[in-house]
């Protein structure tokens, strides 16, 4: 990942409010770029693929501090 706020050290350090803003600033930023690709300017198409990625880890580190 080329965003060095995502990677898991950092999210693990974070608290779970941190987590959940986290998470919506992906999401917003993947419907952004899904809505420029739907228009056709989109040029780092790469980005969607971090995002999407980003969401996940997000997801999984939220997950794994509910159950531990």
């Amino acid at each position: 990942m080329a965003d060095d706020t995502l990677k898991v050290e950092n999210l693990r350090a974070l608290t779970e409010d941190q987590l959940t803003d986290k998470l919506v600033a992906l999401k917003k930023e993947q419907f952004n770029l899904r809505f420029q690709k739907a228009i056709g300017q989109l040029e780092k198409t790469a980005r969607v693929r971090e995002v999407r990625r980003g969401v996940a880890t997000v997801k999984t580190i939220m997950a794994e501090k509910k159950a531990g």
